[in-house]
């Protein structure tokens, strides 16, 4: 098992290395990190939204990969159906025992164009874009090389690695835009679909200034909706797919939607339970199904609160016994009057 655990360790810092993004499991709870044209398209005037992640503790206990995310957006109404969109977002991410960590603050602006429609239904297309910087650093002294290993199981940290870095951790700025369209049938039905691209700068991510390693840009699609089938029950499917470099990652699934006091038109309280799938790639050597999601989620007027849990299926399930990681998701909606009617799906 130690074996197992160390291979582990290994190749999770090697895939830290190439700089892959965060993700959540619930993407839908963090719109500012899915895509820019997200940013403040919500039916109130403003939003808060948390998120944290933990992963891998069962192998790497207190150095599991942990994510941990917070945003504000907010919308401004522009004209008689038009909104602009402002917000802020900062997160942070650190993974295995080298402490391999990413800071991130970024400022995200959006315009929402109506296209057609009425007062409670209609289609909107908006465009968004955001900026900002970020930090990586990395602590050299805690990896371990294999030139440093006897052979015999023992370890040697004075032994030359072979390696040359000059830098434990560097400041870029990062860049993403994006497009978002969205269609409100009423207030319980509607259907969107989007795309950004993230890292429009490529950004240096070598921790040896002597050498150039430019980080890949993210594409993102992504997609979903809400239908009602009868007057307390509907479902929320979604998926988004991600490429960067020589990876990509696909999250489907669906939840199913409960409406409490009262059902449809008369409720601002809900509850759903979820299933979705993570596919994703081993570099040139085929797909695999990564892991099995389990999602639940209530709504309590303007509060809302995830939680999920990844149930790792891929050849990993060996090293973690099928453990994966948790994520939790607070949001919450600062409504105000609203004399605008329906503008945007329930995200």
């Amino acid at each position: 098992m130690k074996l197992v655990r160390t291979l582990l360790l290994v190749f999770i810092c090697a895939a830290g290395l190439q700089a892959q993004d965060i993700h959540f499991s619930q993407f839908y709870m963090s719109p500012l990190n899915l895509n820019p044209a997200m940013t403040g398209v919500m039916n109130c005037n403003s939003r808060i939204s948390l998120n944290y992640r933990n992963q891998w503790a069962s192998v790497l206990g207190s150095d599991a990969f942990r994510t941990y995310n917070i945003s504000y957006d907010q919308k401004i109404p522009v004209g008689r159906y038009d909104y602009f969109g402002v917000g802020g977002t900062f997160w942070g991410d650190r993974a295995g025992q080298a402490d391999f960590a990413t800071t991130t603050g970024k400022v995200s602006l959006s315009y929402s164009k109506k296209m057609g429609g009425g007062r409670k239904y209609g289609n909107y297309l908006v465009v968004g874009a955001e900026g900002g910087v970020a930090q990586r650093s990395l602590n050299f002294l805690a990896l371990r090389w294999g030139t440093q290993h006897d052979g015999l199981g023992g370890f040697n940290p004075d032994a030359v690695s072979g390696e040359d870095f000059n830098r434990d951790q560097f400041l870029f700025a990062d860049m993403a835009a994006g497009l978002l369209w969205f269609m409100v049938f009423d207030e319980n039905n509607s259907l969107y679909l989007g795309g950004a691209f993230h890292h429009l700068n490529r950004a240096d991510q070598s921790f040896n200034e002597d050498a150039e390693d430019l980080l890949y840009s993210r594409y993102t699609i992504h997609g979903g909706g809400e239908f009602m089938v009868g007057q307390r029950f509907g479902l929320v499917p979604g998926v988004i797919v991600m490429t960067q470099g020589p990876s990509f990652q696909i999250n489907a699934g669906t939840s199913l939607k409960f409406l409490l006091n009262g059902g449809r038109n008369s409720s601002t309280q809900s509850f759903q339970v979820g299933l979705w799938s993570r596919v994703s790639n081993r570099v040139e050597s085929g797909v695999l199904n990564d892991a099995i999601i389990g999602s639940a989620r209530f709504d309590y007027n303007n509060f809302s609160l995830g939680f999920s849990y990844d149930l790792n299926v891929s050849p990993l399930k060996g090293a973690t016994n099928n453990n994966g990681g948790f994520e939790l998701a607070l949001q919450y909606k600062i409504c105000g009057q609203q004399r605008r009617g329906v503008y945007c799906p329930t995200f």
